[in-house]
């Protein structure tokens, strides 16, 4: 863990944790590059611009985040931005923004599908990636303990919105629908529609009777299937996911 290439010390991260004030990005790095690191890097000058009103340098961010990345296997990277000067007192101050990284081991082996329950949740500035995820979290915590794998998020209209940390992705006559509204644009889900041709649609928790299957997208499992949504249930399997699934482990990948 270090904050600006250097070890965090613990008085450094207290604003992180008990303000919680700041976004971030998770990398996958496989041999030293990451699949749309272009789409991480504009997420983070994006959200950086946006919360703290100053810019951010991506050279420096790739740099900080090698640090972390070892030449060779599978490490995810957490990049967050945050200013440790930052508390309830002093939030209206001129922001200095750091950059904390942090890495764990990739996962191995097959996640396997997801089961999901649907909460009625719409997150503060949905188009960041923001470190505050209390109440997604919650909403996670509360589907888990009633034997679901997470949460999907809908408008208090019905409309599917996203998971907690992930993109849902729906088959509809065989062509891939992504769900529209006010959500975080992934960048699995980018990659995706760069490759692909889908389109972007409204869709209601009732309309998920016309869908084929659903699959969630996340830049560490990639495409995963999900198997059911409430009391409805999709296949773990189908030739769609199977091709989407192909087409991302494809994709070029850039080193950091």
């Amino acid at each position: 863990m270090e904050l600006d290439g250097e070890p965090a010390a613990p008085d450094d991260l207290a604003t992180l944790a008990l303000t919680n004030y700041g976004h971030f990005t998770t990398l996958l790095v496989e041999d030293g590059a990451v699949r749309g690191l272009d789409l991480h890097l504009e997420r983070l000058i994006r959200d950086c611009r946006l919360l703290f009103d100053t810019p951010l340098d991506p050279d420096r961010v790739r740099a900080l985040a090698r640090r972390a990345a070892p030449a060779n296997g599978r490490r995810v990277v957490r990049v967050t931005v945050y200013d440790p000067a930052l508390h309830l007192a002093t939030i209206a101050m001129d922001a200095h923004p750091r950059v904390l990284v942090t890495a764990r081991p990739a996962p191995t082996g097959d996640p396997g599908p997801l089961r999901v329950r649907t909460a009625v949740h719409l997150r503060d500035l949905p188009e960041v990636k923001s470190v505050g995820l209390s109440a997604t979290l919650r909403l996670r915590r509360l589907a888990a303990r009633d034997g679901y794998d997470d949460v999907l998020l809908t408008g208090a209209d019905g409309a599917i919105l996203e998971g907690g940390t992930w993109n849902i992705g729906l088959v509809r006559d065989g062509e891939v629908v992504w769900p529209g509204g006010d959500i975080l644009a992934g960048t699995t889900r980018q990659l995706l529609r760069r490759a692909g041709d889908d389109l972007t649609d409204l869709v209601s928790i009732p309309e998920l009777d016309d869908c084929e299957a659903v699959f969630a997208t996340n830049a560490v499992t990639g495409v995963r299937p999900v198997v059911r949504v409430d009391d409805r249930e999709f296949p773990a399997t189908h030739p769609v996911l199977s091709r989407l699934a192909r087409t991302y482990l494809a994709l070029p990948a850039t080193p950091l």
